[in-house]
């Protein structure tokens, strides 16, 4: 037996992800190494392993070992929502603000074709995408007058970052149903959950690319996902749940941001798992020790704790120990930046016309608000007939400006992570107003460690809001 350490790769160009997967497997019970046991491997021998210990002894977690590199082309990105509603994968996604979109890059959803409804649904998706290609024309010069050109910017430099600023505005009037791509890298055992969602979604469209990533896994990993079915349960679950919600007697105000819950003496929590981490003592002497520290002590040991940290490093673990709960109301446009911060726990509700638009303040400024108000009144009227057939659907009509409702959980070093990154100067002035929103509400429960947040730049939620925004919930009339 070879004794001497080695670090080497099972290729997937000579091994099938199945066949990786049920390698490692192997290695709890044979003394071999891994490419002798791969080699004696085959993809008939690899199924037979799959059937019998994941899936009939369900050691499921094997079947993380197994990776696959999937291509979806032409999805809307209604759709991508629950493409991407697994916490255990990678995606990369065709980019509302870099982009263009094609007029005619839009879903028609299968329960619209040939319904009452389709010529309807197609004058609209015609209407939102002329008057995106219009207002990119609009915002052209605005962006040019707001991007001042930098020491030694080529012409051609120059132009690009004017028009991508024209993008990012015009991007609140793409509709729920633009046709979008997206990569997705994920292993085996999210893979089964993740088709079993799709197939189980209240969308048709969802549903066909979920039997059509199940027939294309299974090329791949004929054993691992093969039993990938509907989820039973979901369909009276959601019957019964709606029935209770449409009990509720709608009340309005709700605050844009609104922190709902804090554990309690969280922050010094955080600093006793660092104590327990780095010491040897009980977690409650820790937490006592922690509680009977002066302010100047505490704030030593938060100092201590990001010292040597640069831009490129990750916060420790025991930020996790505190949790936050915010109740959110965003638009669409920022809460598809905001759905891919995975780690989080986040609820949403139904893309609906109901809680109104966002007017960007260069869509004033470009003397285009009259046609960009005669988008949204013409997709918040379709809504409405739509929803009355069919919420789920309706949805497909409605374009990013419209707000959404979000509730989201997460931990403290999560919230550093979303923070630095989306309310940085870069990010799109939506999601920035979602990050510093956040930020505010929580630093009076966390005002030593909310001082390390990486976030370059000083402003506000409500400085975004006026530099950005004419308004922020326009109300259309139906």
């Amino acid at each position: 037996m070879n004794l001497n350490r080695r670090v080497y790769r099972l290729s997937p160009s000579q091994f099938s992800p199945e066949t990786i997967a049920v390698t490692f497997a192997k290695t709890s019970r044979s003394p071999e190494s891994f490419d002798v046991i791969a080699a004696e491997l085959n993809d008939e021998k690899s199924a037979q392993f799959s059937e019998k210990w994941i899936v009939g002894y369900g050691h499921s977690s094997v079947a993380e070992h197994a990776v696959l590199h999937l291509a979806l082309e032409n999805v809307s990105r209604l759709a991508i929502e629950t493409i991407e509603a697994n916490r255990l994968a990678s995606y990369t996604e065709k980019s509302t603000r870099y982009q263009e979109w094609d007029p005619k890059a839009y879903v028609t959803p299968p329960e619209i074709s040939g319904s009452p409804f389709e010529v309807e649904y197609k004058a609209l998706m015609d209407k939102l995408f002329l008057i995106y290609a219009e207002a990119l024309q609009a915002l052209r010069p605005w962006g040019e007058a707001n991007t001042p050109r930098r020491e030694n910017e080529s012409e051609r430099a120059w132009a690009n970052r004017a028009r991508v600023k024209s993008v990012d505005v015009a991007r609140f009037l793409l509709p729920a149903a633009a046709m979008a791509n997206v990569g997705l890298t994920i292993n085996a055992r999210a893979l089964e959950y993740a088709i079993k969602k799709m197939l189980s979604s209240e969308l048709e469209e969802v549903r066909l690319i979920g039997a059509e990533m199940k027939i294309v896994a299974t090329q791949e990993l004929p054993t691992l996902v093969k039993y990938a079915d509907p989820i039973a349960f979901l369909p009276q679950l959601r019957k019964k749940a709606r029935a209770f919600a449409d009990q509720i007697d709608t009340i309005s105000g709700a605050p844009w941001c609104d922190l709902k819950s804090v554990d309690e003496n969280a922050e010094d929590r955080v600093l006793a798992a660092v104590l327990y981490r780095f010491g040897d003592d009980s977690y409650q002497v820790c937490l006592d020790q922690v509680l009977n520290m002066a302010h100047d002590e505490k704030q030593a040991l938060v100092d201590a704790m990001f010292a040597e940290m640069t831009d490129f490093d990750i916060p420790i673990r025991e930020l996790e120990y505190a949790d936050v709960t915010f109740s959110l109301i965003m638009d669409q446009g920022a809460y598809f930046e905001f759905k891919r911060h995975r780690m989080m726990t986040q609820t949403v509700q139904d893309l609906t016309t109901r809680l109104g638009y966002a007017l960007p303040k260069a869509i004033t400024e470009a003397g285009f608000e009259a046609r960009y108000r005669e988008a949204m009144q013409a997709a918040a009227a379709l809504y409405e007939k739509l929803a009355a057939w069919n919420p789920q659907v309706a949805a497909y009509v409605v374009p990013n400006a419209f707000n959404r409702r979000v509730l989201c959980r997460a931990n403290l070093r999560e919230l550093f992570h979303f923070i630095k990154l989306r309310g940085a100067k870069n990010a799109h002035f939506s999601i920035q107003r979602v990050g510093w929103g956040m930020l505010e509400q929580i630093r009076p429960y966390f005002p030593l460690l909310s001082q390390k947040i990486q976030v370059k730049g000083d402003t506000s939620a409500q400085q975004l809001a006026e530099a950005y925004f004419s308004e922020t919930a326009v109300i259309p009339e139906v």
